[in-house]
């Protein structure tokens, strides 16, 4: 298993329009997403070139994007369409996507709401490297 690598991205903050309620939907609030794409980072290690990894730069202005895109109710959804897109990208076998909501409509004191997912992409059978199908 040569996907045991991890990238990290935390705390990337954007504003969208999710959630069930009315309000939510009308005012927005910002919502905060780390995450984890696992990876094989032995070809870059050994070129040191950024085009044989994934550029955390420009995975973090897709989170963004996805998030100020078009709303939804529930941050499992949010979440899901986030690691869909991270997994469509080359080299990256598996993720996690948390999302969190510190201004989720809740009436009680709280520190903060997540929801964390984790997806793989499809494994070609018999194949040990994490290869796509």
């Amino acid at each position: 298993m040569d996907f045991a690598d991890e990238i990290t991205l935390t705390g990337i903050r954007a504003f969208g329009y999710h959630g069930v309620y009315d309000d939510e939907r009308r005012e927005g609030q910002e919502f905060v997403v780390d995450a984890t794409l696992y990876v094989s980072t032995r070809r870059a290690a050994e070129t040191d070139d950024v085009a044989d990894t994934i550029h955390y730069g420009e995975v973090a202005e897709q989170i963004v994007a996805l998030v100020e895109a078009d709303p939804v109710n529930l941050l499992e959804t949010l979440a899901a369409r986030i690691a869909d897109d991270l997994l469509a990208r080359d080299g990256v076998r598996m993720v996690a996507v948390t999302i969190h909501k510190p201004q989720a409509p809740i009436t009680v004191p709280f520190a903060d709401v997540s929801v964390t997912i984790r997806r793989a992409a499809p494994v070609v059978e018999g194949d040990m490297t994490g290869a796509r199908a």
